[in-house]
């Protein structure tokens, strides 16, 4: 079973170099250093001592080392995520505070009818409410207030209202 288990680990070789060694196939094969990643750059002797002794550690000690600089700088992953899409999220905040935020679905909410208007009503409710029967949405008017349709866009929403209204039902957009 553990032969079948394909465990990975890096160590490394010399203090430049990662290689990717496989417990299964043990073969050694160098990690790409990623372009742009500053390889060749000039760095500064201190850090590259610290460098050096972080490429010595262990994956262990590796992780260790890890939380005990977010610990000791007070890090966690949320500040590492806005930090790395501070910029954005600055500029999708600014035009967002000069205008509210308009509302683009509704709930459409039956409140009352005109009695002498209820069958009219009755069809109509028939006709918008998907799979209700001619019983069922007689039922649906006679227990007003009640919601028609939720999550509407505005101008369904206001389809509705203004048909209903023309047959004598009070309607509230909510």
């Amino acid at each position: 079973f553990r032969s079948s288990l394909v465990r990975s680990i890096v160590r490394p070789v010399s203090s430049r170099r990662l290689v990717h060694v496989s417990a299964v196939r043990r073969s050694v094969e160098p990690i790409p250093t990623p372009e742009g990643s500053g390889a060749g750059a000039e760095v500064a002797p201190k850090v590259s001592t610290i460098v050096d002794q972080v490429a010595q550690l262990t994956l262990l000690e590796t992780s260790q080392l890890v939380e005990a600089l977010k610990t000791k700088f007070n890090i966690t992953e949320a500040v590492h995520v806005a930090a790395s899409s501070g910029a954005p999220a600055a500029a999708a905040a600014a035009p967002a505070e000069e205008k509210p935020v308009e509302k683009t679905e509704f709930k459409v909410k039956l409140e009352k009818i005109d009695a002498a208007q209820k069958a009219k009503v009755i069809r109509e409710i028939k006709n918008i409410v998907p799979d209700m029967n001619l019983v069922a949405a007689k039922k649906f008017v006679e227990s007003a207030p009640k919601v028609i349709k939720d999550s509407v866009p505005k101008d369904e929403a206001e389809k509705i209202k203004k048909a209903l209204e023309a047959l004598g039902a009070t309607v509230v957009l909510e």
